[in-house]
Formats: structure tokens, C-alpha cells, sequence
């Protein structure tokens, strides 16, 4: 369609979570307390690690890397999500989608690709226990992150690219809390087939690719379980993994429902619902569920806790 004969779009409004005002304050007190916790156990999770030399350890790396994402992607989204609840228009300019579109895209990859490097370091920790340390060693976790993030930068750089090509001269009001592809690409006059074959391949590559690979290490994970004969050494070796699977069953099954399916209007409120798990709760339970599940942590927690009291 010949974006001269049409007004383009400069700014959009954001639609947010729900329209109905009684809910509005409720919801903005929840996720607000949402936010907090996911900064402030984020925060905590990287500064403990980092200032426990007894977590240098090629597991705590990449939690230490899944904590920055968490933390990043929380903040891309929540903070203009809030503010859907205290005000009557939500409106973001056309450049703020995009830049918001474009890392939000990059934390949603990276932490599907980061959960998967932390299924191979669990796999070689228990099904090759003697070589641990020499396959697993800082090189190998460094170059595994780097290529993380590298994945993470193409994906959303092509996403956002061949969005920034489409023209936008339909309604500005945006059926999302926050600027993402389905809800962008149902305001386009543009042909937008490019870019919904694009989503589909991307995502999943981005899905299926980390959620077969920690399947895989799963499996063989679990059949190195079974043979361990004494009954604390299988529940020892389970109790490392347990955390991990919740973690990946909630954001691997809410981005599927989300991104593996063709767009359409009628799907958008189920996938906005879909979207607050693995954008925000997922966030949230991560520091909690590694914390609160493992006895590294909370050692270290009592640790720095005594070390604080006798200072004081």
C-alpha cells in the first residue's frame, strides 16, 4: 500500500493488560510488588555470587548471566507497564517501540538460549563428573555465553529490522501492555507475510533448539540418575535439576503458546496472559526458585549474614 496517500504513524497507545478501572490500581499494586522482588532478588543473586568465591563455579556463572537477563528483561517491560495503571492514555513514541521491541526480543532469546547452557553444564556435572572441570572449564562457559547473546542480537536485529520496514497507518492503539510483534504487525497496512513466516522459523529456532537440547540433557540426565544405587545420591543429583525444570517448563511453555501459532485477533488476550509469564513472573521466580532450592545459596546467604552481625 503507498504510504503517501496515508497519515503514518508517530506514536502509539498502548492498550495494557486490562480495560476494566476497578482492576487497574489492584493490578498496579501487584506488579509493582512484582518488580520489586524480581530487582531486588536479581540483584541479590549477582552481587552474592559475585562476592562468593565459593560460587565461582561454572553453574553460578550462568545463573549469575540468567539474573542479568531476568533483571534487564523485567525492565524493559514493567516499568511502562505500570504506568498503564495510573494513566488514561499509555502513549510510547513509534522510536521508544521499537528500542523497546528490539531488547525485549534480545532478553526473550537470550534467556531460552541461556536456559539450555545451564542444561549442558548440569548433563557434564552428572553424567561426566570426572571431566567436569576440563569441558566445562572458563573458556568453554565464556564462549557458550558470548554465543548466547550473539544468537540473541541476530534474532531481535532481524525482527526489528524487517518490522521497521512496515508502515503503520491503521489504529495507533496497540492490544498489548507492551510494543510486541503479533500485536505490531495487526496494525500494519503493509504486507506483513515476511515477517510472520520470520516469526514463525525465529521462533521456532529460539524454542525448539533450547528446549530439545535441555530436553536431551535431560534424558540422559536422568538414566545416569537411575543408576546410581544409593537412594541420597539419586535424590542429591535430582535436587540440583528439580529448580531448573520448573524454571524451563513455565517459559518455554508460555513463549510457545504465544509465539509458535499464526497471529490473530481472537488470541491476543490469551496471549497477553501468556505473555505476563514469561515476561514478568518468570523474572521473578528465578532468584527465588534457585535460592530458595539450593543449599549453596543459602549457606552462602548465612554466611555473609554472620559475617555482618559480627561487624556490626
Amino acid at each position: 500500500m503507498d504510504p503517501g496517500n496515508h497519515s503514518a504513524v508517530t506514536e502509539f497507545i498502548l492498550g495494557g493488560l486490562t480495560e476494566q478501572p476497578e482492576l487497574q490500581m489492584p493490578l498496579f499494586l501487584l506488579f509493582l510488588g512484582i518488580y520489586a522482588v524480581t530487582v531486588v532478588g536479581n540483584l541479590g543473586m549477582i552481587t552474592l555470587i559475585g562476592l562468593s568465591s565459593h560460587l565461582h563455579t561454572p553453574m553460578y556463572y550462568f545463573l549469575s548471566n540468567l539474573s542479568f537477563i531476568d533483571l534487564c528483561q523485567s525492565s524493559v517491560i514493567t516499568p511502562k507497564m505500570l504506568v498503564n495503571f495510573v494513566t488514561e492514555k499509555n502513549i510510547i513514541s513509534y522510536t521508544e517501540c521499537m528500542t523497546q521491541l528490539y531488547f525485549f526480543i534480545i532478553f526473550a532469546i537470550a534467556e531460552g538460549h541461556m536456559l539450555a547452557a545451564m542444561a549442558y553444564d548440569r548433563y557434564v556435572a552428572i553424567c561426566n563428573p570426572l571431566l567436569y572441570n576440563v569441558i566445562m572449564s572458563y573458556h568453554i562457559c565464556f564462549c557458550l555465553t558470548v554465543g548466547v547473546y550473539i544468537l540473541s542480537i541476530i534474532g531481535s536485529t532481524i525482527h526489528t529490522g524487517f518490522m521497521l520496514r512496515l508502515f503503520f497507518c491503521k489504529t495507533n492503539v496497540v492490544n498489548h501492555y507492551f510494543c510486541d510483534l503479533f500485536p505490531l504487525l495487526e496494525l500494519s497496512c503493509s504486507s506483513i507475510y515476511i515477517n510472520e513466516l520470520l516469526v514463525l522459523i525465529l521462533s521456532a529456532f529460539n524454542i525448539l533448539t533450547p528446549a530439545l537440547t535441555i530436553l536431551a540433557s535431560y534424558i540422559f540426565i536422568l538414566s545416569s540418575i537411575l543408576c546410581i544405587r544409593s537412594t541420597e545420591g539419586r535424590y542429591k543429583a535430582f535436587s540440583t535439576c528439580s529448580s531448573h525444570i520448573s524454571v524451563v517448563a513455565v517459559f518455554f511453555g508460555s513463549a510457545a503458546f504465544m509465539y509458535l501459532q499464526p497471529s490473530s485477533v481472537s488470541s491476543m488476550d490469551q496471549g497477553k496472559v501468556s505473555s505476563v509469564f514469561y515476561s514478568i513472573i518468570v523474572p521473578m521466580l528465578n532468584p527465588l526458585i534457585y535460592s530458595l532450592r539450593n543449599k549453596d545459596v543459602k549457606f552462602t546467604l548465612k554466611k555473609l549474614w554472620r559475617v555482618k552481625n559480627i561487624h556490626e
